[in-house]
Parts: structure tokens; C-alpha cells; sequence
């Protein structure tokens, strides 16, 4: 089969690689379309992982071979692949951090070498562990593989904004509106908050008022603490979602959130990245900091229900689709995005 493999920093190989060999307990997916996310550029353009490599994790299919102890599976059903499932049983699954758990971590969907997600490929390998345990989600007739390749990443936005308890009636502020700002937008909507967006892209910030932002504005604005605090009646917001790893965007938020409120770090930072922050102001003004990675297993059925319901509109996120060939020009548009640059998908 085609794979993209990673074969070391910014070198992507599009090669002929071995069809997985499926034992009895796995199941054989023939990839539809699966969604370029920022996390595969990080691992594509930083020596994070060891070559070779597919990435890929964002993947909906279609079964194309079940072992011989799979129940409940057979070829043709149409499917979303969740790359990662906890073993529920060690002590961070326990409490509830399940992206924390070792097995969730390194058992890992694989269409090749070291198992990395394996969605940059034709056909994706899923472990017993994964599919006895949730890992595929059918996809309802009414539903295209496009949208069903949603679930993971509004998976992982959902348990920020779960995280943040945002509630009805609430404000959030949300830095960035990419594809993920874009989706954190909607689900705030969705459980009844307003939101207020920050962008550089002034295509971006007429998105965001687009898909359901209440206000949106040029995070260069000298005046954006005074116009967030002059919509809350002088308070501030209750929750800033940071959808863009950026100094000035966390700063923003501190200025922008109320007493009482929180601050949720979702975009990742670089390591070399250092936040200087006098304590005392998260002491006085009782602020929380919190960080929110990957996805939950606690949410993944509200996840699949939202999208597959239609409680969002993610067609309205997708702007550019690339065959797999192309991955390398897709990573690239992501990296310098387009005026109407959003989500990206890939189709082998």
C-alpha cells in the first residue's frame, strides 16, 4: 500500500510500505479521509520521534479485514478510528486522566513501524486493545467520512471546554480562531455561553463571527482588554480557552479574565518556551491555570453524538483537501496558512 513516512525532520517519504498483517483480535481499516492536525506538523517538523514513522490519527474508513476473534465487526462497516484508548484500571484512569495512562499513550493505531497513529496511509492497523475496548465508532449512513473525521479532534475540544466547566450564560474568551478555535467556538455556543475570538487574520476574525462568535477582534488591539471587560460588564471573562501557543495571547488572557476565572492552555507551547508570572496575581485575583491535551474517554460518546447529530457544523471548518501524496504541500499551506486557510483533510 501507500503510506506518507516520516523519514526524519521535514521529510515526508511517499512510498510503497507492507500491508499490516491483522491478527485475530485486530481489524484492517481502508482510510477514507483523515484530517491534518497540528500536533502530526509538530511531529513532522521537530525532532520530537524517531524515524520512520506514519502519523496520522484524525481517520475515518471504511473495515476492510477482521480477525478471527473480533465480534460485532465485519468488512463494509463504515467506521471512526480512535487512535488511543486508556486501560481504565491504573491509577490516572481512575481519576479521570485518561490521555495520562501508559496504555493509552503507547498502544496506538499503526499502519507501519513503530505504531503512530498509521492515518497517513491506505489502510491503518487497529489493536485488539483499541477495538475490544470503544475504539471504533460506527458511522451513521447519514453522516460522510468528512464529517465523521471530526469526532477525535471535537473530542479533544469538548474535554478543554468540560474541563473549564463552561456553563449557560457564561463568557469565554478564546485566542486564535483556526480550526480549533473555530470548533471551541461552537461548542461554547452549543452549551450556552457567549464567545468572544481573538485572531491576527482579519479573514479569520469575520470566520469566527461567522460560525457564532458573539464579538471578535485583532489580538493586536491595543484596546482588546478594555472592549473584552466593556461586553462583561466590567468584569472580565469567565474561562479564556488559548487555542494559539503564544506569550502575548496568555498575557491577554490574564487581562482579560475575571477574578474568579480560569485559564485553559490547549495549543502547545515549545519546550523552550518560559511564562514569567508573578504569583501573586493568580493568589489575589484567584485565578485558575489549567492544561487540557489530547482527548477523553469520559466524553467520547458525547463527542460522536454532537457530530454525528449535527450540533456543530463541521463542514463549515473544512477549507482544503489534498491527496496523500501531497501531505508535504498540506503541511506546508498549514504552516503559512491562506486568508481561508482552516481545516485541512487528507485523502488517500
Amino acid at each position: 500500500m501507500k503510506a506518507q513516512v516520516f523519514r526524519g525532520v521535514n521529510h515526508l517519504s511517499y512510498e510503497e510500505v507492507p500491508l499490516p498483517e491483522v491478527l485475530a483480535d485486530e481489524v484492517l481499516v481502508q482510510v477514507q479521509v483523515v484530517g491534518l492536525c497540528q500536533s502530526d506538523i509538530k511531529k513532522i517538523r521537530y525532532p520530537l520521534y524517531e524515524p520512520p514513522r506514519i502519523f496520522g490519527h484524525e481517520t475515518a474508513g471504511t473495515i476492510a479485514a477482521v480477525g478471527s476473534d473480533v465480534k460485532g465487526w465485519q468488512v463494509g462497516d463504515r467506521v471512526v478510528v480512535l487512535h488511543h484508548i486508556p486501560c481504565m484500571h491504573c491509577a490516572y484512569c481512575l481519576n479521570d486522566n485518561f490521555s495520562m495512562c501508559d496504555v493509552y499513550k503507547n498502544i496506538t493505531t499503526t499502519a507501519g513501524f513503530a505504531p503512530s497513529g498509521g492515518g497517513f496511509a491506505e489502510y491503518v492497523k487497529v489493536p485488539g486493545h483499541i477495538v475490544r475496548n470503544g475504539g471504533l465508532i460506527q458511522i451513521p449512513d447519514s453522516i460522510t467520512f468528512e464529517q465523521a473525521s471530526f469526532v477525535e479532534p471535537t473530542n479533544c475540544c469538548l474535554k478543554a471546554v468540560k474541563k473549564a466547566q463552561v456553563q449557560p450564560g457564561q463568557t469565554v474568551l478564546i485566542t486564535g480562531a483556526g480550526p480549533i478555535g473555530l470548533m471551541f467556538i461552537m461548542l461554547v455556543k452549543y452549551f450556552g455561553a457567549r464567545a468572544i475570538a481573538t485572531d491576527l487574520l482579519p479573514s479569520r476574525i469575520d470566520k469566527a463571527l461567522t460560525v457564532g462568535a458573539d464579538a471578535a477582534f485583532d489580538a493586536r488591539d491595543p484596546d482588546l482588554a478594555a472592549k473584552v471587560h466593556g461586553l462583561t460588564q466590567g468584569m472580565g471573562v469567565d474561562t479564556s480557552l488559548l487555542a494559539v501557543p503564544s506569550e502575548k495571547a496568555f498575557f491577554q488572557a490574564l487581562d482579560c479574565t475575571r477574578k474568579g476565572g480560569k485559564i485553559l492552555f490547549f495549543a502547545e507551547f515549545p519546550d523552550e518556551v518560559e511564562i514569567p508570572i508573578n504569583p501573586n496575581i493568580l493568589y489575589r485575583r484567584e485565578i485558575d491555570l489549567m492544561g487540557s491535551y489530547s482527548s477523553s474517554y469520559r466524553v467520547q460518546a458525547l463527542a460522536a453524538d454532537i457530530v454525528f447529530n449535527r450540533r456543530i457544523d463541521v463542514d463549515a471548518l473544512i477549507s482544503d483537501r489534498y491527496p496523500l501524496k501531497d501531505l508535504a504541500a498540506a503541511v506546508e499551506q498549514a504552516i503559512a496558512p491562506a486568508e481561508d486557510t482552516y481545516k485541512i483533510l487528507i485523502y488517500p
